[in-house]
């Protein structure tokens, strides 16, 4: 049983990522200014509407380098 140790560990961080992103987005409405960040390109012609959530996803992406790195300390 113990070399199926890790895989347990891995099985259960994969969980709480992907239940922190079902919260994230289930709540991604409603966190104020998330999406509509200078940087964010919205292109809306007719019935068509390209979103391209450029500086939302860079300050996400430091946030969790944030929190990651203090995780790993």
């Amino acid at each position: 049983m113990n070399e199926l140790q890790p895989l347990g560990r891995v099985l259960i961080v994969v969980g709480l990522v992907l239940a922190a992103l079902g919260v994230l987005l289930s709540l991604g409405g409603k966190i104020p200014g998330l999406g509509r960040l200078p940087g964010d390109i919205v292109v809306e012609r007719g019935g068509f509407r390209l979103y391209i959530p450029i500086a939302t996803s860079i300050l996400l992406s430091l946030i969790v380098t944030g929190v990651l790195w203090l995780l790993r300390r």
